[in-house]
């Protein structure tokens, strides 16, 4: 199980433990931070930017009082993290602070989510004006907020990719893109990953492969296909070995065609597992030829995160026919979405679709005010100096302790395994939860 934990760590009490540092704030190095470097020797070390931000005392219930009233009125499947659960209160830029004012690094954002930094003023604004506007009508009427965001969504991807459709989350998202495929192709068979998460409702609960995720509900049609894990996979990095798997599937294990295929390019709640190089493009041209679509899950790795690229697909030279994201879309604002073609999307128009919140106007006028913070603040580039240097000083840790076994991953979305052997890379849980509760302090 992948338990997603603030300030500086992804814990897994599956097979594996990762420790994934995860997008050190995008606000963490400014663009303005990003001109001063030191140069030592070659090497470019960016800086952190200035910081004066002291958050108003806070008189609220104290810690032990909240934890008090989660046990006794909130559902018990929602865990909390570390020996002493801590009372966030409140959040600016790269930082979130506690009841007693105390400061955090918080290298989690929210499960991957707060991409511009807490309470980034351009996100606020934008979310306070639309709501002394309007704060919810239905997409019956029509409003600018939405038209705009789909547009400057629309424009961030290439070929046909230019209908979108709202959603409130990334399950929702995954579901509807499932469903679309299967409208689309007039199949039912769905391929994914072992180890993938795509959401815990009913469809995605079944591409979901991972059993801590999934209850013994009916889950049909849907095939997991051997994970191209560089680190513990059977074919280590030879992507194209992996991608043979998926043709065996279709061949033994559904009619010869298929509705779709879905996976992330770099597996968020798995463990930061980057795909395998090459095993996308094979695996992609594998399930076209079984008449299958092509579902790229963007709900972490979208949004520039991974540095070299807008999305994390486009880091294997692969062009999906659907697109699912969510979290960093709208920088803690629930907000989903799906893009694809006019021709995929055509197929809802059989019968009446509808979601309520998708596209409520406050929720798409904050994620049009996040696709401007990224590119006006450099974001993306910004993913791509600080996650390289931050990977080589992990990388420069793991060679001077035996307990790292793998550091991986591209910009801010990087992991660091801990193992307690190199060779049978057996997880160091004990390690792990005590590293995870030391670097919270």
């Amino acid at each position: 199980m992948r338990r997603f934990i603030p300030a500086t760590a992804v814990l897994s009490e599956k097979t594996k433990y990762s420790l994934p540092l995860r997008r050190w704030r995008w606000r963490c190095f400014s663009q303005v931070a990003q001109k001063e470097f030191d140069n030592k020797g070659g090497v470019v070390v960016p800086k952190m930017p200035s910081f004066d931000y002291a958050p108003p005392p806070y008189t609220g219930p104290s810690a032990a009082e909240i934890l008090s009233k989660r046990k006794e009125y909130l559902s018990p499947a929602m865990f909390y993290l570390y020996n002493k659960p801590l009372n966030v209160v409140d959040g600016r830029m790269q930082y979130l602070f506690d009841e007693n004012g105390r400061r955090y690094l918080d290298a989690f954002g929210g499960i991957a989510t707060v991409c511009c930094g807490h309470c980034h003023p351009h996100v606020v604004d934008a979310i306070v004006n639309q709501t002394k506007r309007l704060q919810h009508s239905t997409i019956l009427y029509l409003n600018h907020a939405i038209a705009d965001l789909a547009e400057a969504l629309a424009n961030k991807l290439s070929g046909n990719l230019k209908v979108v459709f709202f959603t409130n989350s990334g399950t929702e998202a995954n579901e509807l893109a499932i469903m679309m495929a299967r409208l689309y192709t007039g199949c039912h068979d769905i391929i994914s990953l072992r180890n993938a998460y795509h959401g815990n409702a009913a469809g995605t609960m079944g591409a979901t492969a991972q059993s801590n995720w999934k209850f013994n509900v009916i889950q049909s049609g849907v095939h997991h296909a051997i994970n191209p894990d560089p680190y513990r996979g059977v074919f280590g990095s030879e992507g194209e070995k992996y991608a043979k798997d998926i043709q065996d599937l279709i061949q033994f294990g559904t009619s010869g065609n298929i509705a779709g295929f879905i996976s992330e390019a770099i597996q968020g709640v798995g463990g930061i597992i980057e795909l395998a190089p090459g095993y996308l493009p094979a695996a992609y041209n594998i399930i076209k030829k079984a008449g299958g679509l092509c579902i790229a899950d963007e709900v972490q790795g979208g949004f520039g995160r991974t540095g070299s690229h807008f999305w994390g697909f486009e880091n294997h030279g692969v062009v999906p026919d659907i697109v699912t994201m969510a979290k960093g879309i709208g920088n803690g604002i629930p907000l989903g979405a799906v893009i694809t073609t006019p021709e995929i999307a055509e197929v809802l128009t059989r019968r009446n679709y509808f979601n309520t919140f998708g596209g409520n106007p406050v929720c798409t006028a904050a994620g049009l005010a996040v696709l401007n913070v990224i590119e006006k603040e450099k974001l993306q580039d910004n993913a791509f100096v600080v996650g390289s240097y931050l990977k080589e000083r992990l990388i420069a840790l793991k060679d001077k302790h035996d307990l790292i076994g793998d550091v991986r991953g591209r910009g801010l979305m990087l992991g660091v395994e801990l193992v307690t052997d190199h060779e049978l890379k057996t997880p160091a849980k004990l390690e792990t939860l005590h590293l995870l509760d030391q670097m919270k302090g």
